[in-house]
């Protein structure tokens, strides 16, 4: 396959704040690509370098073989970009931002529609009503269909399902899997770590540097050893009781349980056994499965010592 999207040693600041930092990776044609960290890590930045929208202060970036400082007036006909906070005009109706998008391009509603129709047929039964009277999830909706009323061949998602429902995340995930039956490459960043699982691939990105970048299950292949669950009726001095111990490498609040990274001497008996001996009872220790964000705490943690 060949490459959609090159970043190449991409550094950016906002005065005495840096944002980015030497980030590197790049993303294939076809792929959905998921850039995955908390809020304030750079995906922003990054996704708003991509389209042309920011200048780093050093390395490159190229989309569909141009640069995005020198080439981005073509660029900006070729991308889809969907800014984390809804961008649209609230007191336009949801056809008029959809026609003004369109004309925005040189196209048509009609040029294009069945590309948008699984994704615009929920908003076509209310088409005069004012964007910013919309639900989260129908904002969310409209914003995509605006996106890619151009077609283009480069979709750029930034934190797309913030603050939207659960079922209305799911609904948006199949959506973009629609999508790339038609061609598009996507790159969706997002601080939900559970939707790296519908990523081809993934970078990690924490304080402006990527930590990690594969598939997702590569890069948590190897971390359900000596991984655990901890469960007690009074959690709090669990966590405090097993951080006190030698063969406990790490222990956080996973859920409603938590996770304990053990050493080779990891015993969960023998825990139990040293936790009773401390007062707390009723506890109970079973291995667990690694995820992606167990990888993220554990590179973080690395990346402080």
């Amino acid at each position: 396959m060949s490459l959609v999207a090159e970043i190449r040693d991409v550094s950016k600041s906002y005065g005495n704040i840096q944002a980015l930092s030497e980030v590197s990776f790049s993303v294939e044609e076809g792929e959905m690509f998921g850039l995955i960290g908390p809020d304030g890590a750079g995906k922003s930045t990054l996704y708003r370098l991509l389209a042309t929208l920011l200048v780093p202060d050093s390395g490159s970036l190229t989309v569909m073989g141009h640069d995005t400082v020198k080439d981005y007036r073509l660029l900006r006909r070729l991308i889809g970009y969907m800014p984390e906070r809804f961008s649209l005009y609230p007191d336009l109706s949801i056809s008029e931002n959809l026609n003004f998008f369109a004309s925005l391009f040189g196209v048509t509603i009609k040029d294009n529609y069945e590309l948008i129709a699984p994704i615009f047929s929920q908003l076509a039964k209310f088409p005069d009503r004012p964007a910013g009277k919309l639900s989260g999830g129908m904002k969310q909706k409209l914003a995509l269909s605006c996106a890619l009323i151009h077609r283009p061949p480069i979709l750029l998602l930034d934190e797309p399902t913030t603050g939207v429902d659960a079922v209305s995340r799911s609904e948006f995930w199949d959506m973009l899997a629609s999508l790339r039956k038609h061609g598009i490459t996507i790159l969706v960043s997002t601080s939900y770590m559970d939707e790296a699982t519908r990523c081809d691939r993934i970078a990690m990105i924490d304080h402006g540097r990527i930590l990690r970048t594969d598939t997702p299950e590569r890069l948590v292949a190897g971390l359900d050893e000596n991984l655990y669950n901890a469960v007690a009726p009074d959690m709090f001095r669990l966590l405090s009781g097993l951080r006190t111990l030698p063969e406990v490498i790490d222990c956080y609040t996973f859920g409603a349980a938590l996770h304990v990274v053990g050493t080779n001497a990891f015993s969960p008996e023998d825990i139990v056994r040293k936790l009773a001996g401390m007062g707390i009872e009723g506890v109970s220790i079973y291995p667990a499965k690694g995820v992606i964000e167990d990888l993220f705490i554990k590179l973080t943690r690395n990346d402080q010592q």
